[in-house]
């Protein structure tokens, strides 16, 4: 039998309180889970989120609507309650990784810590998850139950938390494979990569002569890949060839005398072959341009 009791409010909910229940989830097995604004069984509870007027991570008080709110990060981005439980426990639940954690407070924690107080600078446009989350509640049209509909919230945010530490862990324990292919590159303008791994942020990091990278994909061939300016651009450092554009099989073949060459996209930016030796000649072609 579980003793814990966690406490949050009933009616309408955002995502902050969503994801606070979603990411004890991963704390705690199981909990009894009580909705409501009844201060008598507030304080009595073990865990409450989102409704109490009261801050204090050690005696499990997890509210920022009081008079001041409950403090703000460096980048002025105020706490929400999703926040004040990140900071308690996002490190255990990142297997005490704090890079990780800190990635999954930048990229996911911090954005609906901001939408939910209202700090909106620098907040992509365009439908949010945390609207998402919001059009989990019943509209005046439906009969359905509040607190159906919260579990049914929690099971989807649970799942969206779980994928964003798994990406954020992958692309951190990527970096290092990545260094170490920039650091064996027999030319510093194309790196090699035995597996593809995310690459864009350590090679904007680590290199500014890399021109294209080698890798192979899923299905066994190998892809060549112009490196972007920046990470997000589309612009290349280096195109490849012009008279590659979208050409595939035959075409791209009698263009660049590889016989086993498959395709490259309209946009130039990645072309395939059959086998590394001829992706690697598809880089020396590129690289004469």
């Amino acid at each position: 039998m579980n003793d814990l009791t966690i406490a949050t409010h009933n009616g309408n909910f955002h995502a902050d309180d969503v994801f606070s229940v979603a990411a004890l989830k991963c704390i705690f097995s199981s909990f009894n889970l009580i909705r409501t604004r009844n201060l008598a069984l507030i304080s009595k509870a073990d865990i409450v989120i989102d409704v109490g007027g009261e801050y204090n991570a050690d005696s499990g008080r997890f509210d920022h609507h009081q008079r001041g709110g409950a403090g703000e990060r460096e980048n002025g981005i105020p706490y929400s309650s999703f926040g004040l439980i990140w900071q308690k426990y996002g490190l255990a639940i990142c297997q005490d990784n704090q890079e990780v954690a800190n990635a999954v407070d930048t990229g996911l924690v911090s954005i609906i810590d901001a939408i939910d107080c209202g700090h909106v600078e620098g907040v992509s446009q365009g439908i949010s998850l945390s609207q998402t989350i919001s059009m989990f509640n019943p509209t005046w049209q439906e009969d359905s139950n509040f607190d159906r509909c919260f579990d049914e919230a929690v099971d989807f945010a649970s799942r969206v938390l779980t994928r964003f530490i798994a990406s954020a862990n992958g692309g951190i324990s990527a970096k290092d494979i990545v260094a170490k292919a920039i650091d064996n590159a027999k030319d510093p303008r194309v790196i090699v990569l035995e597996k593809y791994t995310p690459w864009k942020r350590t090679v904007h990091a680590l290199s500014e002569e890399a021109l294209y990278m080698i890798y192979p994909s899923n299905s066994g061939q190998w892809r060549i890949q112009t490196v972007p300016v920046e990470p997000g651009s589309f612009e290349d450092r280096k195109s490849l060839p012009k008279q590659w554009a979208g050409l595939s099989d035959n075409e791209l073949k009698e263009v660049t005398g590889i016989d086993d060459a498959m395709f490259c996209h309209n946009g130039l930016f990645i072309a395939g072959a059959e086998s590394f030796e001829s992706t690697m000649k598809m880089a020396s072609i590129a690289l004469k341009a």
